[in-house]
């Protein structure tokens, strides 16, 4: 009761106080729970809650509480998250359009499936017959160097068979990589295949 006369004539003492100026009255509960009122902040309500009242006496305006320090790092996280969540999101769908800029169908994507397998299954190819040529160029200095068991391998020799096993292995190397690029390019497409079926079937965006 006496914190509703106060306030009372707190507005009271705002309003004869200037006829042209509104009335701030500012109201909070103290640590007991107790309102307290002031046409300045009260002190009990540095670091709470409170509340503007205008002339009328009605709520003007809320003033959450400031936040504590456990308060502050929990938010920072919701808004780190929800950043994270945006840019992924955004991204995604960049990719969507990058995809729908890409192929009008599902048989564009096996069009260039198919187109990308025979380049790379071509490429593994020449590398195979390469290396089998090598091999057959090699056997001759194999069967010369047969006449020198034991013995000391004449330059030409040497070196014939060292360079044919440098370049076997460098074909071999390339052969594992396109295989491991042919997988990757599957994987890419069946992807692409997976995620333009899913855009597909989303309802029309209506404007």
């Amino acid at each position: 009761m006496r914190a509703a006369v106060k306030l009372g004539l707190l507005l009271a003492l705002a309003g004869v106080g200037s006829s042209h100026a509104a009335a701030r009255i500012f109201c909070c509960n103290d640590e007991s729970g107790r309102q307290v009122c002031g046409d300045t902040l009260p002190a009990a309500c540095y670091g709470r809650a409170y509340r503007e009242l205008g002339d009328s006496g009605r709520t003007a305006n809320v003033v959450a509480a400031p936040l504590t320090r456990e308060q502050r790092a929990a938010r920072a996280v919701e808004e780190k998250q929800r950043q994270e969540r945006e840019r992924l999101l955004n991204e995604q769908n960049r990719k969507d359009q990058a995809l729908l800029n890409t192929y009008a169908s599902l048989k564009d994507i096996e069009v260039l499936r198919s187109r990308a397998e025979s380049e790379l299954a071509a490429s593994i190819t020449a590398a195979e017959e390469r290396i089998a040529e090598i091999r057959k160029h090699r056997q001759k200095f194999e069967t010369e160097a047969e006449f020198y068991k034991n013995r000391s391998l004449p330059v030409g020799v040497a070196k014939g068979l060292r360079d044919a096993d440098f370049e076997i292995s460098a074909l071999e190397s390339v052969i594992e990589s396109k295989k491991k690029d042919r997988e990757v390019t599957r994987a890419k497409y069946d992807e692409d295949q997976r995620r333009f079926i899913e855009i597909s079937k989303r309802p029309p965006v209506r404007h």
